[in-house]
């Protein structure tokens, strides 16, 4: 089955769905079909000088990069529906000018702020070692689903209630844990590196982890979601094994291979690594995982076995 198309004439939903245009944005934008996308995760070029496989990203000024945010974001809005959400990705240099923008065609109700624990030091400057998410939503119907990202902590001085009783926290086998609403600074997330099965040559690849958030949060199963800077393809893998639907475009080649053959993978492995047992939980923690998951997967056995 072929996932990378090319598009020179308009498409339906279900033409698309599944599938990894592999043209540049500009080209096959306004062959989209209208108002079909829950959910848009965007990640363009930052302002900043980059190789992209064979092409290139280079500096410019503020006002230039906001003229070019505004030319494709203008044209791929109309895709959305009127109760979609859409994040935009950023980093310090290039987030008030796609604020600027957003703010122009879709309400901005937030901006969450992650830590990027890679990073080079500076000798004349603070390590830069956060970016920027831009939360906007088309109108003011749109969904949120907060119980599906909180995150699962330890905690390590727990209050009890008068009676001694366990306060905002539970008391398990694996150990004292609480669910945390989710705020808009995340510091749980990791970089994929080289050991990690998502890892990719991609310069900018983002983690499964940060995308599988967003997807839980602002959309429902079934929904589309769609991805305009699609790079490795992190976005639509993310979407598939989260029960989504899903397409994306990326103008090199290289990159939709990576993609079509990371959804494939998906199609046997739903893991998500920093996520698990419907919780997401804090960094250095895949041990307390592992026990969690061992324990489950014991007490449903044994559910069974009493079943059959």
């Amino acid at each position: 089955m072929q996932m990378a198309i090319r598009i020179s004439s308009s498409l339906t939903e279900a033409e698309i769905e599944g599938k990894i245009i592999n043209q540049d944005l500009f080209d096959c934008v306004d062959h989209l079909p209208n108002g079909f996308i829950d959910l848009a995760i965007i990640d363009p070029p930052y302002n900043l000088s980059k190789d992209f496989g064979n092409s290139k990203f280079t500096k410019t000024s503020e006002e230039t990069y906001a003229q070019w945010v505004e030319s494709w974001i203008s044209r791929f809005k109309r895709c959305l529906k009127n109760s979609a959400t859409v994040y935009v990705c950023s980093d310090w240099q290039s987030s008030s000018a796609i604020q600027n923008v957003l703010a122009r065609h879709f309400v901005v109700r937030n901006r969450i702020t992650w830590e990027r624990e890679k990073g080079r030091g500076a000798l004349t400057n603070w390590k830069n070692c956060s970016e920027d998410i831009w939360f906007c939503t088309m109108s003011n119907e749109y969904f949120f689903d907060v119980e599906a990202v909180k995150l699962k902590k330890k905690v390590i001085a727990p209050y009890r209630s008068a009676s001694g009783d366990p306060k905002d926290w539970k008391e398990t086998p694996d150990g004292n844990f609480r669910l945390t609403h989710p705020s808009n600074l995340w510091t749980d997330i990791s970089i994929p590196f080289w050991s990690m099965p998502e890892n990719t040559d991609h310069p900018t690849q983002k983690p499964e982890k940060l995308v599988a958030k967003l997807i839980l949060a602002s959309s429902k199963p079934n929904d589309f979601v769609f991805d305009p800077f699609l790079g490795s393809g992190t976005t639509c893998v993310v979407a598939k094994k989260l029960g989504r639907r899903f397409s994306g475009v990326e103008q090199e080649a290289e990159y939709c291979q990576i993609a079509a053959k990371r959804l494939r993978s998906a199609a046997e492995d739903d893991n998500i690594q920093g996520y698990s047992n419907g919780y997401f939980w804090e960094r250095n923690s895949l041990a307390d995982q592992k026990v969690a998951a061992a324990k489950r997967d014991k007490s449903e056995s044994t559910a069974n076995l009493f079943n059959d």
